[in-house]
This record gives C-alpha cells, sequence and structure tokens, in this order.
C-alpha cells in the first residue's frame, strides 16, 4: 500500500467510525431543540401563547446556550470528549422530556432557557473534536457531513414529530407531551453509548492499526503546532482577537436565518394553504432535504479548492434572495420553493466556515475560540424568532421578518467577502 493510500485508508476508517454516530448525535440534538416548531400550533393554543410570547420563547433557549458555551467547551477541552458530551446528552435529554410538563408562559420560558444551558457546548464541542481527528484539509468535508444533521433533523423529523402529534388523547397526555417525552429519551440513551463508543484522541483509538494510530497522531500535531507558531494565539488574546469577532458576526448573520427560518417554517407554510397539520409538517422536510444535500455539495467543493471565503459569501447571499421571495409568495408552491432557496443557501455555509478557526487556532484557544463564536452566533437564535414575532405581531404578515432575515444575511456576506485580505487566513486559493 502507498502512504497516499494509507492515509486515504486510514481517514476513511476514521469517517466511518466517527462522523455516522455524531450525526445521530446532532441529529438528535437539533430534533430536540426544533420541534417546537411542529408542537407550535396545538401547543400554544392549549398554553394560550401569542405570536410574540412564541418567539421570546423560542428564542431564549440560545440567550442559556450562549452564557455557558464558552466554559463548557473549556472543559471539554479538559476533562476529553467523550465524558463531556455524554453529560451534555443526559441532562438535555432530561430537560427535553421535561417540556411535557409546561402549563404556560412562564414555565415555558423557563424550561426553554434551561434546555439551552443542558446543551451548551455541544456544537463547539463537536468542532473541536472533529479538529483532534481530521487533517485541514479534510475538514470542511468532514463539518459538512456532521452538520447535515441539522435540516436532516427537520426533513426526518417532521413527520416522526407529526405522527406522535397524532396521539393526542391517549393515555390522557396532549399530542405536543407525547412528542417531547418520545424525543427526549434518545437523547439520555444516546449519551450512556457515548461513554462506551467515542474515543478521546487518536493516540487511544484501539479501532486504528498501530501504525494508523502514530501517523494520524503525528499528522494531527504538526498541523496544530506549525498553526501555533505562525499565529500565537493564546487563550488569553482569543476573546479579543479581530478575526475570532469577525467571524463571530458572519456566523451570527447565518444563525439568525437560520434559526428565524425554523421556528417559524411551519407556520410560513400554514398561511399559504388550508392543509391539515400534519400535511403541512410533512411538507417542511422539502426545503432542509435540499439544504442537505447543498451542504455535502459545498463541503466537498471547499476541500477540492482549498477555498473557503466565497464557498460562504455566494451561498449566504443566495439564501438572502429566497427570504426576499419568502416574504412576497403567497401561494403554497412558489412559498415552498423560495423557503428551500433560503435553506440551502443559509445552511450550506456550515463546513466551509467552521474550517476557517483551525487556521488559526489550537488547543485551548481553539476550544474558547470555537466555544466563542458558536456562543455570540447563537444569540441569532434569539435575535431571528423573536423579532419575526414581533414584526408578526405588529404587521399581521411575514414579510417584513422575511426582508429582515435577508437583509441580515446580505450584511453576512459583506462581512466575510472583507476576510479575503486577512492574515490568519492566508493560504486561500482563488474560485478557479
Amino acid at each position: 500500500m502507498t502512504t497516499s493510500e494509507f492515509e486515504k485508508a486510514t481517514l476513511a476508517r476514521v469517517t466511518r467510525r466517527l462522523l455516522p454516530f455524531l450525526l445521530l448525535l446532532y441529529f438528535i440534538s437539533w430534533l430536540d431543540r426544533a420541534n417546537l416548531t411542529f408542537a407550535a400550533k396545538t401547543m400554544r393554543a392549549d398554553l394560550g401563547i401569542g405570536d410574540a410570547a412564541y418567539g421570546f420563547g423560542a428564542g431564549i433557549f440560545y440567550i442559556g446556550y450562549a452564557l455557558c458555551e464558552v466554559p463548557s467547551n473549556l472543559i471539554l477541552a479538559r476533562v476529553g470528549a467523550r465524558f463531556w458530551i455524554a453529560r451534555i446528552m443526559i441532562t438535555w435529554g432530561l430537560v427535553s422530556a421535561g417540556m411535557m410538563f409546561v402549563q404556560g408562559p412562564t414555565s415555558f420560558y423557563t424550561m426553554r432557557f434551561l434546555l439551552g444551558v443542558a446543551e451548551a457546548g455541544f456544537l463547539p464541542g463537536i468542532i473541536y473534536y472533529l479538529s483532534q481527528w481530521f487533517p485541514g484539509g479534510e475538514r470542511a468535508k468532514a463539518v459538512s457531513y456532521f452538520m447535515t444533521a441539522i435540516p436532516l433533523s427537520i426533513a426526518v423529523g417532521s413527520p416522526i414529530s407529526g405522527f406522535l402529534l397524532e396521539l393526542d388523547g391517549v393515555a390522557g397526555l396532549q399530542g405536543w407531551q407525547w412528542m417531547y417525552l418520545m424525543e427526549g429519551m434518545p437523547a439520555v440513551i444516546l449519551g450512556v453509548v457515548v461513554l462506551f463508543y467515542l474515543t478521546d484522541k487518536p493516540a487511544d483509538a484501539k479501532w486504528l492499526s498501530a501504525e494508523q494510530r502514530t501517523w494520524l497522531a503525528q499528522r494531527i500535531h504538526a498541523e496544530h503546532g506549525a498553526t501555533e507558531a505562525k499565529h500565537g494565539v493564546t487563550l488569553r488574546k482569543v476573546l479579543v482577537h479581530p478575526v475570532v469577532w469577525k467571524l463571530a458576526l458572519i456566523m451570527f448573520a447565518c444563525q439568525t436565518g437560520s434559526y428565524g427560518l425554523t421556528y417559524w417554517v411551519t407556520q410560513v407554510l400554514d398561511k399559504s394553504t388550508n392543509l391539515s397539520q400534519l400535511t403541512v409538517i410533512l411538507l417542511t422536510a422539502i426545503p432542509y432535504i435540499g439544504a442537505a444535500l447543498g451542504m455535502i455539495f459545498l463541503g466537498r467543493s471547499s476541500d477540492r479548492r482549498n477555498e473557503r471565503i466565497w464557498h460562504i459569501a455566494i451561498p449566504t447571499i443566495i439564501g438572502a434572495c429566497g427570504f426576499i421571495a419568502t416574504g412576497y409568495m403567497q401561494a403554497l408552491i412558489p412559498a415552498l420553493i423560495a423557503l428551500t432557496v433560503a435553506a440551502i443557501g443559509d445552511y450550506s455555509t456550515r463546513g466551509p466556515f467552521w474550517a476557517l478557526p483551525g487556521k488559526f487556532l489550537t488547543g485551548d484557544a481553539a476550544a474558547a475560540g470555537i466555544g466563542f463564536i458558536n456562543s455570540f452566533a447563537a444569540i441569532g437564535g434569539f435575535v431571528g424568532p423573536y423579532s419575526i414575532g414581533l414584526l408578526l405581531h405588529s404587521t399581521g404578515n411575514f414579510e417584513s421578518g422575511m426582508l429582515m432575515l435577508a437583509l441580515i444575511l446580505l450584511v453576512g456576506a459583506f462581512l466575510t467577502l472583507r476576510l479575503r485580505d486577512v492574515k490568519e487566513l492566508a493560504g486561500e486559493q482563488p474560485w478557479s
């Protein structure tokens, strides 16, 4: 076997071992944070929750999430991904299932906030974990495959949630209560599995040969050493580093768009049709199937071309165009097409984007930097849903809310293009 074949075989084995399992974990994570969108219609009616209150409750998850993100990721870097990811999953699963006991707006806000606290650190923890297993040239593809769990959780989760909602009245529980219970417990079970399945670092991977372990550990160590020698960003400096803040602002723009879409997509479609609740929920799968395919394509293209900036900026602009079109579409099919364009554009940025921090951050600085970027971006999870709720309450339509999301995405695209001359990201190849 040649050196090239050996390296490919090693990375292929790591991919098969880690990515499907991590995708499953993130699938459950997103399902448990986003299933609120499927329960919205009946849950709001049962609890007397208005548009603004619903938007606030959807968004407050991300306040708790943002507050605990950086400390959670620093703990993960110290105690190991296996233990800390298990802890995160078990606690968020219990809180998610506990959503079935919500009685009104106050308990709704409280449980959503606690869910954010419990889940904080999961995504940046996985991003950091992948940086310990995949070389820089393979990272956008790996992150893109892993993060297809976001659209897949909506695409696959929508029919699951829809059918669980049909259990309304069984054993005296509302359909939305059954949904929270049945979708929360898999996180607890998988959290236990994580303790036995994940391996913290390549040197400990008994499922690789000794030669493969040595090569991968040395390759990752050499890359991290070269990055640290070149940029030398320390833990103390990372939170005031200008590039970290620029990346945080860009991801804030993308997250505002995606979370605004996630928590209102069923209601945007609902206003365009008189179809049943289950049918509308099933239709929401279409934009997210498109988004999953877009994420895979863009991630592979970004790694193949060794280019990140344009692979973030162009999809962001496409996503903005999709949101603008959504605001003006009244019929079901045109609205569904516009939402699909918005979802493909916005979500496809994730793989190329999360390959950027590793270009100048390593070790604890990487854990803190990735945690901060995602923490700041998570505020978009509050801004997007809550702003749409307020604008819908004041105008009675989704037009102004969709235009707001489009404007924020265009700002994100502009900021991305401003990164082309940043020395920390030097080495990017021009689009060709």
